[in-house]
C-alpha cells in the first residue's frame, strides 16, 4: 500500500511510478483541452499535476522521462486541418501562483542580467486572456495565413476561419513586409450566453465556458459556422518579423494598436515586483466586470534587448511569467438573492451573481447556506467573516473546490453600494405562502405547507425519478416539471397510472413538443419496467429527510422486505418501545434519522401517498449481507477526486461487496480516503484528522484487483 506522499518523502521507485502516472494524466488533459476543446479537469487540478511533476523531476533528475510534460507545449493536432510549421516557436509561459513567486522571478532575471536589486527594471503587466492562441502571418500588408499554436512547433491552418473575425484585419497599412502577429481568440460573456441560448433552442450541446466556445468555434471545418460565432481577438505578441516593431514590449504593443489590432487597455508598464503586484490586484478587482475571461496577469521584461539576452529555456522564455489567479477564487457582484424550496421543505437562499469563471466553470449562482450565513453569524450566533453580512449589490468572493457547489466566502465592504439594505429573510414560503418556521436547533427555515406546496411536491418527484431512485428513462427533471404543471403527475403513484388514465396516452403526449408515438410508448414501457424495484431504492426514492443511499441500504439490509419495514415503522414510537430500539440499534442509524422515518409513516397524508404508490409495485427483497473476509471488511471508505480506472459507482459497489462502508464525507470514523486528482477539501480534512489517504492504485492493490 502506497500513501499519497509529499515529494520529499518519495522513494526512487515511488517517484518513477508517480512520473509515469503524471505523464499519462497530463497527456490526457492536454488532449482534452487543446485538441478536443473539452477539458476534463479544472485548471487548478491541471496546474497541481504539473507542479508535482516538476517537483519530482527536480528531486530525481535521473528519472526525467523523454516525453516529460515539462518539455511539452500544447498537444497533438486535431484531424481535418492542414499543418503549419511556425517560423518562430510558440511557447508556453512559466506560472507563478504565490506572491513570493513574482519576487523570485524578478531575482532570477536580475541575477541573469547582472543587475542589482536597486537597479531600475521595467516590466509590462497585461491580463492573461483565457482563450485560444492564434498566430497571424502578414506579407506585404496582406493576411496570408492564420494558425493555432498546436504543439508549439506545428499548428493548424485556420486562415479562412480567422478571416471571419472582425477584430482581425485582412489588410495592414504601414506594417513591416513580414509580420507575424500573435494573440488570443476569445468570446465575451454576453456573446457566450447568447450562443448557449441558441444552442439550447436548437437542441445542440451547450459549451462549458467561453474558452471552450471560442476554441470550438475557431476550429470548425466549415468557416461559415465560425462566421456565425461572435469571436474576438486581442494582439499581445509577435513571431517572425522583417523589421522590429519597437525597442520595448510596450512600444511594440502600441505599434500593433496603431496598425489596427485590438490590444488590451489594461496593459501597463511597471517598475519592479511591488508595482507588478499592485497592478495584479487592480486587474483582479475588475475581473468580473471586464466582460471576458482572464485567468491571471502576464509579466514581461519591457526592454526587448534584455529579452534577447535572457533568451529561452526549452519550452518557456526567461523574460516572462504568468501570475495565475487562485483557480478556485474570484470576486464578482451579487445581483439578487433568490429563495428555493426543496423536497425537505428547506428554504435555501441562492446568490445570483454577475457571471464569472472560477476554476474553468462559469459561475452565475452560489449557495448562501441559510439566514445566519447571510447575516454574518454561525448557528451558535458567533460572528463569521468578522460579522460582515451579505447584501444585494455587494462585491463577494466566490470559491469552488472540486465538484462542490460554488459558495460565497467574503464581502468587500469598501465596494458596498450606499443604498444596499440588510437582507430580510422571508418568514413565509415564496411558493405557497405557508408559514416558514425555524425550529430550535435547526439551522434552516422550513415551509409548513407540506404537499400543498408545489415546490416541495415537484422537488420530491424529481428525487423520486432520480438515477439512484426509480431512474425512469425519459422521465427526468424537465418532464416532471411539465407533467406537474399540467396536472398529470402530482404524486409518485400518478406516474404508474399514466397509461390507464390516458388510454394509450399517445395523443396527449403527441401534442407536447418533442414527443411522438415512439417516445410516448418508450416512456410507458420504462415506467412499467420500474414496477419491480429493490427495497433499498424504494426507501431512498421516498425522499425522507436524512435518508440517503447508504442509510436506505442499511434499512433494507436489516428489514429485508417491504412488509417487515412498513410494519416496523408503523408500530414504532419515537423514543420508546421495542420497534424504536430495534431501529436505532442498526449501525449507522441515529435518533435523528430514525425520527424522520417514523414520523413520515405516521403522518396521514404521507402514509396515504406511500400506500397508493406501493399498490402499483412489486418490491424486491434485499438479502442480508453475508460476512465478507477482505482487507476492507468493516472499514469506512470515502472516495474523492477523479478516478481513472473505474467510475465512482463501480468503486463504491466494489467496496460494499467487500464488506466496506462507503461514506460521503470524511470524519474521525473514516478508515481510508481514496483520493484521485482534484481531491480538494476532503483530502485536507483527512490530513487534519489523521485519516489514511491512498491513491487509486493503492486502493486496487489493497482490495486485490490492481
Amino acid at each position: 500500500m502506497t500513501d499519497v506522499k509529499p515529494v520529499e518523502a518519495l522513494s526512487q521507485a515511488e517517484a518513477r511510478r508517480d512520473l509515469d502516472r503524471l505523464a499519462r494524466q497530463i497527456a490526457a488533459a492536454n488532449r482534452a483541452y487543446h485538441t478536443e476543446d473539452a477539458p476534463g479537469i479544472t485548471d487548478a487540478d491541471y496546474d497541481a499535476l504539473k507542479r508535482r511533476n516538476a517537483a519530482i523531476e527536480a528531486r530525481f533528475p535521473g528519472l526525467k522521462r523523454a516525453d516529460s510534460p515539462t518539455e511539452q507545449v500544447g498537444a497533438p493536432l486535431a484531424e481535418g486541418f492542414a499543418k503549419v510549421r511556425h517560423d518562430v516557436r510558440m511557447l508556453s509561459l512559466e506560472n507563478a501562483f504565490e506572491l513570493g513567486d513574482v519576487a523570485d522571478f524578478d531575482d532570477r532575471v536580475r541575477k541573469y542580467l547582472g543587475l542589482s536589486a536597486e537597479a531600475p527594471l521595467l516590466y509590462t503587466a497585461e491580463p492573461k486572456i483565457d482563450g485560444l492562441s492564434l498566430s497571424l502571418r502578414y506579407e506585404n500588408g496582406l493576411l496570408v495565413r492564420a494558425a493555432t499554436r498546436g504543439d508549439g512547433e506545428t499548428g493548424e491552418n485556420v486562415t479562412e476561419n480567422a478571416r471571419t473575425i472582425a477584430d482581425i484585419p485582412s489588410v495592414l497599412s504601414g506594417a513591416p513586409d513580414l509580420l507575424e502577429v500573435r494573440g488570443e481568440v476569445y468570446m465575451a460573456h454576453a456573446d457566450f450566453a447568447a450562443l448557449n441560448a441558441r444552442q439550447a433552442a436548437a437542441g445542440e450541446k451547450s459549451f462549458a465556458n467561453p474558452r471552450n466556445a471560442a476554441a470550438g468555434s475557431l476550429r470548425q471545418l466549415d468557416a461559415g459556422i465560425t462566421a456565425a460565432r461572435p469571436l474576438r481577438f486581442f494582439a499581445y505578441a509577435w513571431g517572425a518579423l522583417s523589421d522590429p516593431l519597437a525597442d520595448t514590449q510596450s512600444g511594440a504593443i502600441a505599434r500593433l494598436a496603431s496598425l489596427g489590432f485590438q490590444t488590451n487597455p489594461l496593459t501597463q508598464v511597471c517598475d519592479g515586483p511591488d508595482a507588478l503586484l499592485d497592478h495584479y490586484r487592480r486587474i483582479e478587482a475588475q475581473r468580473a466586470t471586464l466582460g471576458y475571461d482572464i485567468d491571471g496577469v502576464v509579466y514581461k521584461v519591457d526592454d526587448l534587448a534584455l529579452q534577447r539576452r535572457l533568451g529561452f529555456r526549452s519550452s518557456t522564455p526567461r523574460w516572462a511569467i504568468a501570475h495565475k489567479f487562485p483557480a478556485e477564487l474570484a470576486w464578482t457582484r451579487l445581483e439578487a438573492i433568490d429563495i428555493q424550496v426543496g423536497r425537505t421543505a428547506a428554504l435555501s437562499p441562492v446568490a445570483r451573481l454577475a457571471p464569472v469563471t472560477v476554476g474553468g466553470v462559469v459561475v452565475a449562482n452560489a449557495t448562501l447556506h441559510n439566514e445566519d450565513y447571510i447575516a454574518g453569524r454561525d448557528s451558535r450566533g458567533d460572528p463569521i467573516r468578522g460579522g460582515r453580512d451579505i447584501r444585494v449589490g455587494d462585491w463577494v468572493q466566490v470559491y469552488r473546490a472540486g465538484d462542490v457547489i460554488p459558495k460565497i466566502a467574503d464581502v468587500d465592504l469598501s465596494r458596498r453600494p450606499q443604498d444596499a439594505g440588510t437582507y430580510a429573510f422571508p418568514v413565509a414560503c415564496p411558493r405557497c405562502g405557508s408559514d416558514a418556521i425555524r425550529e430550535a436547533g435547526d439551522s434552516v427555515r422550513r415551509c409548513t405547507g407540506g404537499l400543498i406546496c408545489p415546490a416541495q411536491a415537484v422537488e420530491r418527484l424529481k428525487h423520486f425519478v432520480s438515477r439512484a431512485a426509480f431512474d425512469i428513462e425519459g422521465l427526468g427533471a424537465k418532464q416532471v416539471e411539465a407533467f406537474y404543471e399540467d396536472g398529470w403527475v402530482r404524486t409518485p403513484a400518478d406516474i404508474f397510472t399514466l397509461r390507464d388514465r390516458f388510454g394509450s396516452g399517445l395523443q396527449q403526449l403527441r401534442n407536447r413538443e418533442g414527443w411522438g408515438d415512439k417516445s410516448a410508448e418508450n416512456l410507458f414501457a420504462a415506467i412499467d419496467d420500474r414496477r419491480r424495484i429493490p427495497l433499498n431504492r424504494l426507501i431512498f426514492a421516498l425522499g425522507m429527510r436524512h435518508v440517503g443511499e447508504v442509510s436506505a441500504s442499511l434499512l433494507a439490509s436489516h428489514y429485508h422486505s417491504w412488509a417487515a419495514f412498513e410494519a416496523a415503522m408503523t408500530a414504532a414510537r419515537v423514543g420508546e418501545g421495542p420497534d424504536w430500539a430495534e431501529l436505532t440499534a442498526i449501525d449507522g442509524v441515529g435518533d435523528v434519522l430514525a425520527t424522520s422515518v417514523v414520523m413520515t409513516f405516521q403522518q396521514e397524508r404521507e402514509r396515504q401517498a406511500i400506500d397508493a404508490l406501493v399498490a402499483h409495485l412489486q418490491v424486491q427483497e434485499v438479502a442480508a449481507r453475508a460476512p465478507v473476509d477482505s482487507a476492507v471488511a468493516g472499514k469506512t471508505v470515502v472516495f474523492t477526486g477523479t478516478l481513472e480506472r473505474m467510475t465512482r459507482a463501480e468503486a463504491k459497489a466494489r467496496a460494499e461487496a467487500l464488506g466496506a462502508k462507503v461514506a460521503g464525507s470524511v470524519s474521525a470514523k473514516t478508515d481510508y480516503l481514496v483520493a484521485g486528482p482534484g481531491a480538494g477539501s476532503k483530502a485536507a480534512k483527512a490530513a487534519e484528522l489523521g485519516v489514511t489517504v491512498i491513491d487509486e492504485d493503492a486502493w486496487l492493490a489493497l482490495i486485490g484487483t490492481a
